[in-house]
């Protein structure tokens, strides 16, 4: 599904991508994905995943770019972290075409501006759509490095998949 230009992303779906090893999902998504400088610098702050991230951030499918609107991300850091409010204002400069956001503030700001949202889950359906993962073992990775996922999401993630194929 190659071809999506102006994919920002925030730190956490990079991030728990990188945890479980698959990181290879936004290459045979997107041919691209802009992050914000504050977003690298919280996706390098960590030991956990370093060198996949720094390996990733430092391919050919990520630029690195900080937004100009300092008012946008004044605005949404009254409510947001600095990474998810560096995101959400270079995705409205940019018009992006998605932005890759895990939490419900975050999701519900972006949509506020019109913005279409995705985050780790969207990632993972994709992929187990094209064939590429088995869902439940990937839904189980993510728990077991710490992502919450709520029963509920959890079962109509593996039901949504069951029912397409």
């Amino acid at each position: 599904m190659p071809g999506n230009d102006g994919v920002v992303a925030d730190t956490s779906p990079l991030l728990n991508l990188a945890l479980i090893g698959r990181l290879d999902l936004f290459r045979s998504q997107f041919d691209s994905i802009i992050i914000t400088e504050t977003v690298r610098e919280e996706l390098l702050a960590g030991e956990d995943a370093r060198e996949p991230l720094e390996t990733f951030i430092d391919s050919d499918i990520v630029g690195v770019e900080q937004p100009t609107r300092d008012d946008l991300v004044r605005e949404f850091r009254s409510r947001l972290d600095a990474g998810e409010s560096t995101a959400i204002a270079l995705a409205i400069e940019r018009d992006a075409s998605l932005v890759l956001i895990d939490e419900r503030d975050g999701r519900q700001v972006a949509r506020r501006h019109e913005l279409p949202v995705t985050g780790i889950i969207g990632v993972l359906l994709r992929a187990a759509d094209q064939g590429r993962i088995d869902i439940e073992s990937e839904l189980d990775s993510l728990r077991q490095v710490g992502f919450w996922i709520g029963e509920d999401l959890y079962d109509r993630a593996i039901d949504a998949v069951e029912n397409d194929g």
